[in-house]
């Protein structure tokens, strides 16, 4: 697949870069801006070869139409302090106030544009509309650069039709994203531990399912826990729990057991009379946990498991919280997977936190990026990868290739 060098020399010519700027606000305030960190290098590289960079990108879920609180002028603020120049934020993503702002661009300059998802073609699952914003988009640059790794499992305009219609390549934050993962999933160095957490275990049946055939161990914690502690037959009173996944989870570990493939669960549980920080809550044995209650947690026990499993690993991946790390209360098994981690990092191993929560919940319990071996910026794309899918973002420039 083509890198930036491949695109020849750039200055002067107008570069539409799709980024990944979906960062979480609260009003107007940035809480966490990683994702355009991790934006960076690729736009930097662009404005120091003289390219007119044109970023895209999206925020949120608008319904194909504009709404204020998904508007990225925050973002274009924010991104401008970073890069230490300014940014033309561009009020509108295709039409003629976007032609002007491009056309006044000079070389090394940078815009952003409005948020791609307040046009319906951004999404749209209809290939001619789809199409046609590609198009309108594709008038603005002279090459494309897809840098956006959160969203290369979509098979959207910004993301797949484009790179159709212009000069391709991938951005050094893709070339990344992927190499690692690749080292996760090709001859990955052995122990390899997966650590899985989160709300559902609908949403990693298919990570599970591939994982069994190449991870050594895997450690379940977070919400997804209680299908597999009530497929076992305990008791989990008011958590979480998917009922119509009961029988996949115990297929999966009688083939766990079967195929020599560890799985961990926790021990204990932190077990509330309420989804609150304020709520009246205990550790319990986690094949005792009171009808009444709901388990927010893994408790100490667990949580010094966890990471008895993690300190002769090779490669451990981590996607999903192992309780509701945004209560305090709730924390504490989080911040121990995650300082687990760190201290497989400092020993040598390769750790990667699949993005999403777990990317938000290492820097909201106070680790830096620079503590793990890799933040993924894509949660979802980093899933669909390990589960062996084919991510459209990236099939589009293995195809302009043959």
């Amino acid at each position: 697949m083509k890198t930036i060098s491949d695109l020849g020399d750039l200055h002067g010519k107008r570069v539409l870069v799709r980024s990944d700027l979906n960062v979480p606000l609260d009003g107007e305030t940035i809480t966490d801006d990683g994702r355009i960190r991790a934006s960076l290098p690729t736009i930097k590289a662009l404005t120091e070869a003289g390219a007119r960079v044109i970023v895209a990108a999206h925020l949120g879920r608008p319904k194909g139409e504009p709404e204020a609180k998904y508007s990225l002028a925050p973002v274009a603020r924010r991104l401008g302090e970073l890069l230490g120049q300014d940014v033309t934020f561009v009020p509108e993503t295709v039409g003629s106030v976007a032609e002007e702002a491009v056309a006044s661009l000079s070389d090394g300059d940078v815009a952003l544009l409005e948020n791609l998802r307040f046009n319906a073609g951004e999404t749209s699952k209809d290939e001619a509309e789809r199409g046609a914003f590609a198009d309108q988009l594709a008038a603005l640059a002279d090459a494309y650069v897809s840098d956006g790794f959160g969203v290369v499992h979509r098979k959207q305009a910004s993301v797949y039709d484009i790179a159709t219609r212009l000069p391709a390549a991938l951005g050094g934050l893709v070339q990344t994203e992927v190499e690692v993962l690749q080292r996760l999933t090709v001859d990955p160095e052995r122990p390899y531990a997966v650590v899985l957490g989160g709300a559902k275990v609908s949403d990693k049946l298919g990570v599970i399912d591939n994982l069994l055939g190449t991870a050594d161990r895997l450690l379940i914690g977070g919400g997804m826990v209680f299908t597999f502690l009530k497929a076992q037959g305990h008791e989990v009173g008011k958590s979480l729990l998917e009922a119509d996944q009961l029988d996949t989870v115990r297929e999966y570990l009688d083939r766990a057991e079967r195929d020599g493939v560890e799985i961990v669960l926790p021990v204990d549980i932190v077990a509330a009379d309420a989804f609150s920080a304020d709520a009246n809550h205990e550790v319990v044995a986690a094949d005792a946990i009171p009808a009444e209650q709901m388990g927010l947690d893994i408790g100490p026990k667990s949580a010094d498991l966890f990471a008895s499993k993690l300190v002769d690993c090779k490669t451990v991946f981590w996607n999903g919280p192992m309780g509701a790390f945004e209560m305090a209360p709730y924390a504490a098994g989080t911040k121990a997977v995650a300082q687990a981690l760190v201290d497989a990092t400092e020993s040598g191993a390769l750790t990667v936190v699949g993005g999403g929560d777990s990317a938000a919940a290492v820097r909201q319990l106070g680790f830096s990026d620079d503590q793990f071996g890799h933040i993924s910026t894509g949660g979802g794309a980093s899933l669909e990868y390990l589960e062996g899918k084919e991510l459209p973002g990236l099939a589009v420039h293995e195809t302009k290739e043959n």
